[in-house]
């Protein structure tokens, strides 16, 4: 018992971290960087076969049985995304006499400034506790998806189709894995996830023009499963299904003309998180050498039209159009044991994004962007282990085209009469530092418990 309050613990400090999440660094608002600091050492190459370590857990929950004992594992990870959005075009307004080039409200610049802030921390922790020689149950915290839009200069000339917008989760997953025999496992997990959102818009062009904000949190739930296969001595071979989670969001809507709030009322919307379906590759070469592979597909085309209902009487107020693309990553890593107690490793993943130049937002400077990563473990003690990672992302330039067809202006026709186009050069960096501490002693082997059989 005292193990479990001590995993139970740790599980719970985590998940208070977890409520500052930031920026995304994924497709859209999702955040893979945020999941361990190895595995962002090799661009999360091998994650469905157990090749980045405990956090492994949070794309495959069969990969617990790869960890024999008690054992905790926390990340703290920094993140920082620029994007700066620039005008490509004029910027007009369609007047009754024909399109009307204008300024930025107030003379200020077109542009957004920077619309990533100061960046976003984004904790995860894993535990896993073996309790029989085929049978493991732990926990996993994380933040899968999460985002902080603000521009640098918020009365841009693109205020109107956004301001800010904040995502953030929590998800809690308590987990538990089977050894079949010594090359197959299997696992499950139960996604436990709160969703917060926040957006909001200029009513208007002005410099002084009134905010439109809707907000809204919601606690739902999903699912997760995966095999892992180990056919030859050396090679692991892991699939991992993560379910969509429907998040019915309660919250409100309120708009203004002016400084105050001129109307407020409770809405809400029904949103499909998308689904994903990962599968790895991890295979030792020799002593020193391990090689790590893997792909991901994730469900975002499920993640387009959300329509906005009021609370009061059922009729829609407005629609979120996002009508996105399914989204791709493709990585491939490798380790290298430098010595009994350093291990040295590098990764390069590509990603094929949902957004593009049809559907991508002022909130996000999102596009295909490819990934270049490094990191080490050291083995402090034969208890405890530190990690750490680097990421730089180069982003795609990324181009907003609010010319009329665009799907925010398709659901709202007032925006339709403002022509915005721009485009920038978005990249990220990611530093990230993990420990892993096992809790019984690693010399102990774990007893086997007989089955018992009533006849």
């Amino acid at each position: 018992m005292t193990s479990f309050r001590k995993l139970t613990a740790a599980a719970t400090v985590s998940l208070a971290a977890l409520l500052t999440a930031g920026a995304a660094s994924a497709s859209s608002f999702a955040i893979r960087s945020g999941q361990g600091a190895e595995g962002l050492g090799m661009a999360y190459a091998g994650a469905a076969a157990g090749g980045i370590g405990m956090a492994s857990m949070a794309w495959n929950p069969a990969t617990i049985t790869m960890f024999p004992g008690r054992h905790s594992n926390w990340n703290f990870t920094y993140l920082y995304a620029s994007g700066d959005y620039q005008p490509t075009s004029p910027t007009t307004v369609m007047t009754p006499r024909g399109p009307v080039p204008i300024q930025a409200a107030g003379g200020s610049p077109l542009g957004t400034g920077n619309i990533g802030g100061d960046g976003g921390f984004i904790p995860a922790s894993y535990s896993a506790w073996q309790l029989t020689d085929r049978l493991w149950i732990g926990m996993t915290t994380g933040a899968p998806f999460g985002l902080r839009s603000k521009p640098d200069n918020q009365v841009n000339a693109a205020q109107a189709f956004g301001r800010s917008a904040k995502v953030q989760t929590v998800n809690v997953a308590p987990t538990i894995g089977y050894k079949v025999n010594d090359w197959l496992s299997v696992g499950a997990a139960m996604q436990i996830q709160w969703f917060n959102a926040s957006l909001k818009q200029a009513n208007g062009i002005a410099a002084n023009a009134a905010p439109i904000i809707i907000e809204g949190d919601t606690i739902d739930f999903g699912y997760r499963l995966g095999v892992t296969l180990t056919p030859f001595d050396g090679t692991t071979i892991g699939l991992g299904y993560r379910s969509s989670v429907r998040q019915t969001l309660d919250g409100t809507m309120r708009i203004s003309t002016g400084p105050t709030p001129t109307a407020a009322f409770p809405v809400k919307a029904n949103l499909n998180l998308p689904d994903s379906v990962v599968f790895g590759v991890s295979q030792v070469i020799n002593d020193q050498w391990q090689a790590h592979l893997g792909v991901e597909w994730t469900n975002w085309s499920r993640f387009r039209n959300i329509p906005v209902v009021s609370q009061l009487n059922g009729a829609p107020v407005t629609s979120l159009n996002f009508q996105y693309d399914d989204s791709w990553f493709f990585s491939a890593g490798a380790e290298y044991k430098y010595n009994r107690d350093l291990t040295l490793r590098a990764g390069i993943a590509y990603e094929l994004s949902a957004v593009n130049d049809y559907n991508r937002q002022i909130f996000i400077s999102d596009n295909d962007r490819l990934w270049l990563s490094a990191g080490a473990s050291y083995q402090l003690t034969e208890k405890l282990k530190i990690d750490v990672g680097y990421t730089y992302i180069h982003v795609n330039n990324a181009k907003v085209n609010y010319t009329g067809n665009h799907p925010q202006q398709v659901v709202n026709p007032a925006l339709r009469a403002i022509s915005y186009t721009a485009e920038a050069e978005p990249f990220v960096h990611i530093v990230s530092a993990g420990l892993t501490y096992r809790w019984d002693n690693p010399v102990e082997t774990v007893p086997v418990r007989p089955v018992v059989r009533k006849y």
